[in-house]
């Protein structure tokens, strides 16, 4: 069973939501991915989303844009963060979700990316710009390496979202709101309808992202969906720590407090 559907079946079976966390592959090093994986799995974190730091990340918001830019000035490069995955599947068994543009896996080859990200403990894609007309192939694909692709949907999708989720696995990743990714303190769609909406064309499980910014919008929201992912807070509360020590800490910490309210 893939590591996701597992997740998923455990928290439904304690009545519990997902807590989905997103970091940058590479910022501020691949080094501190490991750790930072490490602190959020031991502050609750249920499914972790490395994104793929790309030059020109369109459905990202300045947060996740610098941290992307601070990667690639560092050395971040597809090879390294599958070698980083590897290192990690050596001390954690958390479900591991690669959040990467099409350009980068097209430009590494499909086929080799997907293997090669199964090979290395990748549970599933999130590919934000995957052309409709591209995703029956890297289904099959991931299909044969055991990589789910993660079908994602927003509000605007409205009559698409059928044939957007038709055939995903693993989970419906939700967008909250138009727009890029980023801390927001409320948001502007009627999250209740909108679920209802996506759960009349799939049974997969929700996942709602895009400007959750701590565990008061987590709390609000947790009833609609089976799952919450969080990522500008978090990449933002790892530029702002002073120190390694308490990057680790401060990102583990603002995990956790998200989880006890999920």
């Amino acid at each position: 069973m893939n590591r996701i559907d597992a997740a998923f079946d455990r928290l439904r079976k304690e009545n519990r939501k997902a807590m989905i966390s997103f970091i940058t592959a590479g910022d501020p090093d691949l080094d501190a991915t490991v750790e930072l994986v490490l602190a959020m799995e031991q502050g609750g974190a249920d499914i972790i989303e490395l994104g793929v730091p790309y030059s020109d990340p369109l459905a990202d918001g300045a947060v996740i844009q610098a941290s992307s830019a601070r990667a690639l000035k560092a050395g971040a490069r597809i090879t390294g963060i599958m070698d980083t995955v590897r290192t990690i599947r050596k001390q954690s068994k958390v479900p591991l979700v690669f959040l990467v543009y099409y350009n980068s896996v097209f430009k590494y080859g499909v086929e080799s990316f997907i293997s090669e990200a199964g090979s290395a403990g990748i549970d599933g894609l999130i590919i934000p710009d995957l052309p409709i007309e591209e995703r029956k192939d890297i289904i099959e694909i991931g299909d044969k390496y055991g990589v789910y692709l993660i079908p994602l949907v927003a509000p605007t999708s409205k009559d698409r979202i059928q044939k957007i989720t038709e055939n995903g696995r693993g989970f419906v990743y939700c967008v909250s709101t138009a727009g890029v990714t980023g801390v927001r303190q409320s948001l502007n769609t009627d999250i209740k309808e909108y679920m209802n909406i996506v759960s009349g064309y799939t049974k997969l499980p929700k996942a709602l992202g895009f400007g959750i910014s701590g565990p008061e919008m987590a709390q609000s929201y947790k009833a609609y969906c089976e799952g919450i992912i969080v990522g500008s807070a978090i990449v933002r509360t790892a530029a702002e720590a002073e120190t390694r020590e308490t990057m680790i800490e401060g990102v583990r910490s603002f995990v956790s407090r998200i989880k006890e309210v999920l």
